[in-house]
């Protein structure tokens, strides 16, 4: 079955992160309900994949501007299909950063991502006032990734800026809890 390698890894996250076992079992609800699960067009909400890209010498994270949430965030998006969801992760990374030499670690030999999120993604409308998407939630699947920092790095179109930041500069840039608990579970750290 093409969606068992997420449920172990809703799984092991589960047995890694026990306090945050519930948002793994709404992303499992999820998964088991709907068939299109890894489609943007599924509602209320979809798999979507994510990283949080730490520098080799662990002293800055790579963060990218949203465009259209215009926020600070990780590397992220749409699995288009892809039930592989550290893949997505990795491919949205180069999308988005321009990076290309990733590394995803593994935990004692197995993968176990590094944070997982439910959020809101709010609906977007024409300058008209017509409904271009509505309000749907993104049942996001976080993965650590270790880059070289002297890779260069391209802003996207999906992004206004992007860059290599300190864990301060970070606590600066957003107050977005869930970048910040990214944060505090995989530094950087000075």
């Amino acid at each position: 079955m093409h969606r068992q390698p997420l449920f172990e890894l809703l799984d092991r996250y589960s047995a890694h992160y026990p306090y945050e076992a519930e948002v793994a079992a709404r992303i499992r609800q999820l998964v088991e309900s709907s068939p299109d699960c890894f489609e943007r067009t599924c509602r209320p909400g979809h798999v979507t994949g994510s990283a949080w890209v730490l520098s080799q010498d662990c002293k800055k994270c790579l963060l990218v501007h949203h465009a259209k949430l215009d926020r600070w965030l990780q590397p992220g998006g749409h699995a288009d299909g892809d039930t592989a969801i550290q893949e997505v992760a990795l491919k949205e990374v180069r999308e988005e950063t321009g990076l290309v030499e990733l590394e995803l670690p593994a935990t004692d030999g197995v993968l176990v991502p590094l944070d997982l999120d439910v959020h809101l993604i709010p609906a977007r409308y024409s300058p008209t006032g017509e409904l271009i998407e509505d309000a749907h939630e993104h049942h996001d699947v976080r993965f650590l990734v270790i880059a070289r920092a002297d890779q260069p790095i391209t802003v996207s179109e999906e992004s206004h800026d992007l860059g290599w930041f300190t864990n301060v500069e970070v606590s600066q840039l957003t107050d977005e809890e869930s970048v910040l608990r990214m944060l505090r579970k995989a530094g950087p750290y000075e």
